[in-house]
């Protein structure tokens, strides 16, 4: 089983790190997922064979694609926005590196065309606010999907923050589009834990799992250490991917009405 990838936890050393690939012969995603980290002033230039997405996780980068540049700059995972390049096969793009830099890199095996696009305004949801008394309230940055992608493209990337303490992707919910979280923490012992199905894999840093069809999978942080992760999904063939199906047991915890047990004892104070 490689549903749980969890030999990178030293970290990632300089060029490009491959996790995932596309066509993998077990637990195959279909999605490719890489880390590609660059040195000052290190200039990186490729043409891509499919469909491929590159998240800024750190770094300030100058980008040119179709003879036009684009200079992305980024400092926390947690409190700034996502800044992304999304481009179909067949494009040529280049990185200028203005200090150390990584990327994480998506790719799905699409080769059809598609103008580019980059995004730097990307909405920060406050999901599950008012409800479970704040247990699963956490931040999610949707980067692109059915709503704001090209038809042409198969992926659908975002974010989320996950408050210290607290549940996200929750409630549990499952979709037929295989998914991939990759994570990182606030501190570099920071841990939470993933379901998926039945199995709970431990989360520490730089780790990533495999979502497939079917499986539940809410998230959790550890105390005092705030989570996050990329979501990156993988449109299937006449079924694209646009909301999940919320396990009906556990549905009703999205009730800003919902009736939450608490000790008397503890109403009207704060822990």
């Amino acid at each position: 089983m490689t549903i749980h990838i969890n030999q990178y936890r030293e970290g990632f050393p300089l060029g490009i790190t491959e996790i995932t690939r596309y066509d993998e012969a077990e637990d195959n995603t279909g999605i490719a997922l890489t880390v590609h980290k660059l040195s000052t002033d290190e200039i990186y230039s490729t043409t891509t064979d499919v469909e491929t997405a590159w998240l800024l996780m750190k770094g300030e980068v100058t980008v040119e694609v179709a003879g036009k540049n684009y200079t992305l700059t980024r400092q926390s995972l947690f409190d700034e926005s996502p800044k992304c390049l999304h481009v179909s096969a067949q494009t040529t793009v280049k990185f200028n590196c203005h200090v150390d830099t990584e990327f994480t890199v998506y790719q799905v095996p699409n080769r059809k065309k598609f103008n580019y696009k980059i995004y730097t305004d990307v909405t920060n949801e406050h999901r599950g606010k008012g409800q479970v008394g704040g247990a699963c309230l956490r931040f999610v940055r949707t980067i692109f999907d059915l709503n704001n992608a090209d038809p042409n493209a198969e992926l659908v990337l975002g974010e989320v923050v996950t408050m210290p303490g607290r549940w996200s992707s929750y409630p549990p919910h499952h979709h037929p589009q295989p998914e991939i979280y990759h994570y990182r923490f606030t501190h570099p012992q920071g841990y939470g834990h993933a379901e998926h199905g039945e199995d709970i894999f431990k989360i520490k840093q730089f780790d990533t799992v495999k979502i497939f069809d079917g499986n539940d999978h809410p998230q959790t942080a550890a105390p005092g250490y705030g989570m996050w992760y990329s979501w990156v999904i993988r449109h299937l063939p006449d079924n694209p991917y646009t909301v999940p199906e919320f396990t009906p047991e556990h549905t009703w915890t999205q009730s800003p009405d919902a009736e939450i047990w608490f000790p008397e004892e503890l109403k009207g104070n704060e822990y």
